[in-house]
């Protein structure tokens, strides 16, 4: 659904349709408003790969470990996955800024804002390493909200400080749903397979 969803949202982007004039209005609108100018950047710089990448990467140690210390079986692979669709993002988000090759909103310069990169490395990254300490939590539902309340930060302060569109923003969710989807189902193998008794 994410990718039907994306595919429709990239045509009207490309072809200036309707959703790309609403969206051009709404981000003019929010751009300055909402939030102060500090704690917007404070959100969008949450995105940026030097905050963003040592959280992922703190969560893949601790899942590996646990998962060992555990003697799980393919302890590896959740985290082995989160990392490749970390990896993935930058293999995913660059060629389509490239085709799409969308303009700056007010105050940016150049072209390429479609997706945003900064959105899709903290839907990733975080989203990633929510999924993997979930299982060791006994308030995963906390996490959640955390890992939802950060990336919804990350948007709205890209957005205010004008340096993305919000369909840059929706853009890369939908991208990274697919990612993180694989990081889910890594788990929820590892976690089914360990359970499986041994011959």
């Amino acid at each position: 659904m994410s990718g039907l969803l994306l595919t429709l949202l990239t045509w009207q982007i490309v072809v200036d349709g309707p959703v790309r004039r609403l969206d051009e209005r709404l981000g003019r609108a929010l751009s300055g408003a909402l939030l102060p100018r500090p704690v917007a950047e404070l959100f969008a710089d949450l995105g940026n790969t030097a905050v963003a990448l040592p959280v992922l990467a703190a969560a893949l140690g601790y899942a590996a470990w646990r998962g060992f210390r555990a003697g799980a079986d393919r302890w590896w692979l959740a985290p082995l996955v989160a990392a490749l669709a970390m990896a993935a993002v930058p293999a995913l988000v660059v060629p389509l800024k490239a085709a799409v090759d969308r303009g700056a909103p007010p105050g940016m310069d150049g072209t390429g804002y479609y997706p945003s990169g900064h959105t899709a490395t903290a839907t990733v990254a975080y989203g990633a390493a929510a999924l993997l300490l979930l299982p060791f939590l006994r308030a995963p539902r906390t996490l959640t909200a955390v890992c939802v309340l950060v990336n919804l930060a990350v948007g709205l302060g890209l957005v205010v400080r004008g340096y993305h569109w919000p369909a840059d923003v929706l853009a890369s969710w939908l991208l990274c749903g697919g990612l993180l989807g694989a990081v889910s189902l890594s788990r929820s193998t590892r976690r089914s397979s360990s359970r499986t008794p041994r011959c």
